[in-house]
C-alpha cells in the first residue's frame, strides 16, 4: 500500500489507475471501516482510502482534540484489507489557507443530528467535496450507520452533477447488536454492557412499524422514556421517511428509525431501515 500526504503527489500517483473507488475515513478504524474497504474492491480497479480528522465538522465543545489517532494500526488494517493507496494529509496539506468557501447543505442539515450539532454537516460536505476533487473517484463508499451523513453526501453528489456513484455500506455490529463506532472506545465496562439497549429499542420500533403501528410519536416517546429511565441523555429517537428524513407523510413508504443518545460522556448514534 502506497501512502501519500500531499495533494499533488497523490494526483500524480492516481493517473492511469483505472476505475478509482474511494473510502474516506477519520481513522481509528474498526471492522465497519474494513468492511467498506473489502466491498470497495468489487467496484473498481484501485481502492483509495483516506484518513483525516476534519476539524470543520466538530463543534466547539466536541471531541476533536481527543478523537483517537491510531495511524500505524490503521495502516496495518488497510494494507491487510487490500487497499492500494492511502491519502493521509495533514491539516496544512488539506487546508493550506483558511477554508472560506464551504458547502451549505439545505434544510436536512438542521434536522436530527444537525439540530444538536450546528455546522456539522457543512463541515462534512465541504471536506468530502474537497476530497472528491482531489481523488476524483468514480465510486465512493460510506457506511449507513451515519445515515444522515450518507443522505447529505448522496444528495450533494447528485445536485452538483458529480460523476461519482455513492454506495451505502450496511452497518457492522458487535454480537450484542451495538453498532461499531470509533467512539465506542470511550465507554466504560458498565456503559459498554448497557449500550446495546439502543439497538434493541430501534429493533422494537421497527417490528411495531412492520406490524402496522402508525403511532409514530408515541413509539418515539416510549423509547426516549426507557432510555431516560436507564440513565441515558437522549437527543432524539425519530421515525422518518428514508427518502428525505422528513416525518412520515401518511402514505405507505420506506421508513428509517434513527436515534442519538448520550451514555455517560459518549454520544452514540444508530438507525434501522424498515
Amino acid at each position: 500500500m502506497d501512502i501519500y500526504s500531499g495533494v499533488a503527489e497523490l494526483r500524480a500517483a492516481l493517473r492511469n489507475c483505472g476505475r478509482i473507488v474511494f473510502v474516506p475515513t477519520m481513522g481509528n478504524l474498526h471492522a465497519g471501516h474494513i468492511s467498506l474497504m473489502t466491498q470497495a474492491r468489487a467496484h473498481g480497479d484501485t481502492v483509495v482510502a483516506s484518513i483525516f480528522v476534519n476539524r470543520l465538522q466538530f463543534g466547539p465543545n466536541e471531541d476533536f482534540d481527543k478523537y483517537p489517532r491510531t495511524f500505524q494500526a490503521d495502516c496495518d488494517k488497510l494494507a491487510a484489507a487490500g487497499v492500494d493507496v492511502l491519502f493521509a494529509p495533514t491539516e496544512t496539506d488539506l487546508y493550506p489557507e483558511p477554508q472560506e468557501y464551504t458547502v451549505e447543505p439545505p434544510a436536512i442539515q438542521h434536522m436530527l443530528d444537525g439540530e444538536f450539532r450546528p455546522g456539522h454537516f457543512r463541515g462534512v460536505a465541504t471536506v468530502v467535496l474537497k476530497l472528491f476533487n482531489i481523488v476524483q473517484p468514480q465510486v465512493a463508499l460510506f457506511g449507513k450507520k451515519d445515515y444522515q451523513q450518507l443522505m447529505v453526501i448522496r444528495n450533494m453528489t447528485r445536485q452538483l452533477a458529480l460523476p461519482i456513484n455513492i454506495v451505502g455500506g450496511e452497518t457492522v455490529r458487535a454480537e450484542d447488536g451495538l453498532a461499531l463506532s470509533s467512539r465506542n472506545g470511550y465507554l466504560s465496562v458498565a456503559e459498554r454492557a448497557e449500550a446495546p439497549r439502543l439497538h434493541r429499542l430501534l429493533s422494537r420500533i421497527r417490528d411495531a412499524l412492520r406490524a402496522g403501528d402508525t403511532r409514530y410519536a408515541e413509539l418515539e416517546r416510549m423509547a426516549v422514556a426507557e432510555l431516560d429511565q436507564a440513565g441515558w441523555k437522549t437527543d432524539y429517537v425519530a421515525v422518518r421517511q428514508q427518502s428525505d428524513l422528513n416525518p412520515p407523510s401518511g402514505a405507505r413508504q420506506a421508513l428509517a428509525v434513527l436515534a442519538a443518545s448520550r451514555l455517560g460522556n459518549t454520544r452514540l448514534i444508530d438507525n434501522i431501515e424498515v
